[in-house]
């Protein structure tokens, strides 16, 4: 018998379209979270038919004919759409999840666009790494390309994974908030430099590349200068980057090193916290941060170096794609650069 003529399935499909209907979803497909919760409960449905009433593999084909052809103008209701609706109900409704989630629906799942959804389920399989992205894609009011970005980087990975003393310098809770910021590593693969990369050179090339370098710090990051100058007993010193974080309320100093971490690195860092708190920050602003990127990083020295310092700090190590070799050597350094732009003036005269 053709499931189009079953009786159970004609009195199934029925209802299902009344109900389409009922909640007028022509108006609603413009709405994101009723247009998530429909093809939430289409899913729903299509599994527990598939498992009750036995109508064979062409179940899905026969659906998608019968639901285009009562609602011609409406999309979604593809076979292979309707075959993500099932993915997308089997995906959260595993019962190691599904007690997390019960009462976040409403505001987790049917907050975010359906093409993040099958971003999601298509890339990651671990459900509480899922959690993590539709929740990061709510806050940050990531577009799908930044979400396939920060899955490619293995956000969640790196996420909170920095060394930090801030358990022992910040009160809760800006001790966790702040914690849960940083990341290790940060992924500068905008970036293309040689593997000789001077300070002054990647700072540059971030700030050249701003929109990018806030993207993987993360919100909340306003960027206010470079070479940041600070006056301490009438000398001049100053910051790589200097940032302040809404969220925390504070600066953020941000240090950068080309080479593997060093424990004096931490006394400099130090300094200008310091400095940016007694001479910059007001009584309204939170203990300042301070931040050092390294090339690597022994996590054991690192520990140890942070380990009696009493300013909020934490240390992470940075990635970016290195200039192959051979174009490395055949790119002239800065000095024989000079001396032919000397040599071309010298000419000129």
């Amino acid at each position: 018998m053709s499931i189009s003529t079953h009786s159970e399935y004609k009195d199934w499909l029925r209802e299902l379209k009344a109900n389409i209907k009922k909640s007028q979803i022509k108006a609603s497909l413009a709405v994101n979270s009723e247009l998530i919760q429909l093809y939430w409960h289409l899913g729903k449905q299509i599994v527990e038919k598939q498992e009750n009433a036995k109508w064979g593999s062409g179940f899905i084909d026969q659906l998608s004919k019968d639901l285009k052809e009562e609602f011609p103008s409406l999309g979604g209701f593809s076979a292979k759409n309707l075959r993500y609706c099932k993915a997308f109900y089997e995906y959260y409704s595993n019962p190691s999840i599904w007690q997390q989630l019960v009462s976040k629906l409403e505001t987790l799942l049917f907050n975010i666009p359906w093409g993040h959804h099958i971003l999601i389920i298509q890339r990651i399989k671990n459900q509480e790494e899922a959690i993590f992205y539709v929740q990061q894609t709510i806050e940050n009011n990531w577009s799908r390309a930044v979400l396939d970005y920060q899955i490619e980087t293995k956000l969640y990975q790196r996420q909170g994974k920095a060394i930090t003393n801030f358990k022992n310098t910040l009160p809760e809770p800006e001790s966790d908030l702040a914690n849960a910021l940083l990341k290790d590593s940060y992924n500068f693969e905008f970036l293309t430099l040689s593997s000789k990369v001077k300070e002054l050179e990647l700072e540059q090339k971030l700030i050249e590349n701003i929109t990018h370098f806030l993207l993987e710090l993360g919100k909340g990051f306003a960027y206010l200068g470079r070479q940041f100058e600070i006056n301490v007993g009438g000398e001049l010193f100053k910051t790589d980057l200097l940032f302040y974080h809404t969220k925390l309320k504070c600066y953020v100093v941000i240090e950068l090193k080309v080479t593997k971490f060093k424990p004096e690195y931490v006394g400099k860092l130090n300094f200008y916290v310091t400095a940016i708190d007694r001479v910059v920050k007001d009584s309204t602003d939170k203990p300042t941060i301070g931040i050092l990127l390294c090339r690597s990083k022994n996590d054991v020295v690192v520990d140890f170096a942070l380990h009696d310092v009493n300013k909020p700090m934490g240390v992470s190590e940075y990635t970016y794609t290195e200039l192959p070799t051979q174009i490395q050597n055949a790119l002239p350094t800065i000095e024989q650069f000079t001396e032919r732009l000397n040599q071309e003036d010298e000419a000129d005269i």
